[in-house]
């Protein structure tokens, strides 16, 4: 029997897929190179857009032939869910299964004939945490790694609390435990995932300046916050990057800007969702910051990163937004280009607002045209575009470190450590080593280059 998983969405549904494989494998599933060659299709949901839900319903046809052709064929939909939509999905999957009821899967693939065609199964007991389930890991070099789950911010457009659940954070043991495992496995590249990594809290206790061992960690106390999670991860021995996502700008400290500059593995690049430059549509979006505050606490970070790592090693911004907000006049869309401006992002993921049902925004007048929204998102690209480019050619001539996870026609494509796009000529086998590679050419969007031997 083999499986054939679909992911969709951000990196923590990657991660979940990960477990998911692992969890198969372990009842006697074997990996599928092609979806025609599979018993058992998952799909692992988005639901932040509609269009990622309309996604999902787009799959239907193609699984529709697949039966016709193999008729024990049983197809599963997880990941990010609402109510409302797993209702109408019934209809298309044989089941629906809550990924946090993970560790219980393996009974109810075991046992098919104890359950109906087109199951909901979402109220399975969890029989403890599903991310304490060893993953498969498929992304090599780049290393996945879960911190906590959910979300308590409720901000107006966002789905996330609804499908996920209120916030649980991971123990520090099991975070150390996963982090040292693939690091000895010769991952590169580690990433700390969460809806909100920097409200991170754990109850344990530990000197975060010692290199203690996983098995050596006292759970004690209630101290461990996002910060000190870093630099108990900065001291764990070997050559890695540590990167992270998704940070509410409303939650980041004076600390961990501190701990960020000064832990040498954490990479000089930050993702930090703004989502509006006007304070209104702020407000309405519940995301409980000023465009004042933003604005600020971008200097405040590029600035400490100057001082304690000097000015060669500036820190790189990339931002999130939605245009478009129910509500969004001209004159408050054009604070948001205003904003970007005086940023001057590295890079931004500009999305046109989609009503979620669920959410308090949903109920709120869908009143921006189509065509406003794609002429809004348009005229951000433009001014992105202007200042992505004149800071990359900024980078023509240097020679900086890539990380290669990616090859392609003869090329090798990878991140730097500002987590910029290089691509260049080069063997396959470079792929998960640190390389340094010469800058000759820059686009908006990516680097070229050359390697050095």
């Amino acid at each position: 029997m083999k499986y054939f998983i679909i992911t969709y969405g951000c990196q923590m549904n990657k991660s979940d897929s990960e477990r998911i494989a692992a969890v198969l494998e372990k009842i006697g599933y074997k990996n599928a190179s092609k979806i025609d060659e599979a018993d058992l299709i998952v799909v692992n949901m988005c639901s932040v857009r509609q269009s990622a839900v309309d996604r999902v319903y787009g799959l239907q046809p193609m699984f529709k032939t697949l039966k016709t052709k193999n008729y024990k064929l049983q197809t599963i939909l997880t990941g990010c869910i609402l109510k409302k939509d797993r209702k109408k999905f019934i209809e298309y999957f044989d089941y629906i299964l809550n990924i946090k009821n993970l560790t219980r899967w393996s009974k109810v693939l075991a046992t098919p004939n104890s359950l109906n065609q087109s199951t909901i199964v979402s109220d399975l007991s969890q029989s403890g945490n599903y991310l304490k389930i060893k993953p498969e890991y498929s992304s090599f070099p780049i290393g996945y790694v879960p911190i906590s789950t959910g979300c308590n911010n409720f901000c107006s457009y966002c789905v996330v609390p609804y499908t996920r659940g209120p916030e649980i954070c991971r123990p520090v043991k099991d975070i150390i435990s996963e982090v040292r495992d693939l690091v000895k496995k010769g991952y590169k590249e580690i990433w700390l995932l969460g809806q909100n990594v920097n409200s991170y809290n754990s109850q344990i206790s530990i000197n975060v300046n010692s290199r203690i061992s996983a098995n050596k960690i006292r759970e004690d106390s209630r101290d461990i916050n996002f910060p000190k999670l870093l630099k108990i991860i900065n001291n764990i021995p070997g050559d890695f990057w540590i990167r992270f996502t998704s940070s509410h700008p409303k939650d980041f400290s004076d600390e961990l800007i501190e701990a960020m500059s000064r832990c040498k593995k954490i990479t000089p690049y930050l993702n930090l969702p703004v989502q509006s430059g006007d304070n209104e549509i702020l407000k309405k979006m519940n995301r409980n910051y000023t465009v004042e505050y933003y604005k600020n606490l971008v200097k405040k970070i590029r600035q400490t990163f100057a001082k304690i790592r000097g000015k060669s090693v500036s820190i790189s911004i990339s931002t999130d937004i939605i245009v478009g907000f129910p509500g969004e006049t001209k004159k408050q869309f054009k604070n948001t280009v205003r904003l970007f401006k005086e940023i001057k992002f590295d890079m931004a993921y500009i999305a046109q607002y989609s009503p979620r049902p669920g959410t308090a925004a949903f109920k709120m007048k869908d009143d921006v045209t189509k065509e406003k929204k794609r002429e809004r998102e348009k005229i951000l690209t433009e001014v992105l575009k202007k200042t992505a480019l004149a800071k990359n050619k900024k980078l023509i001539g240097k020679t900086i470190t890539i990380l290669p996870s990616e090859y392609k026609n003869g090329f090798l494509i990878g991140k730097s450590f500002h987590y910029k796009t290089v691509k260049w000529v080069g063997s396959k086998d470079l792929i998960g080593k640190f390389v340094r590679v010469k800058i000759t050419d820059a686009q908006p969007w990516g680097l070229k280059g050359k390697l050095l031997k």
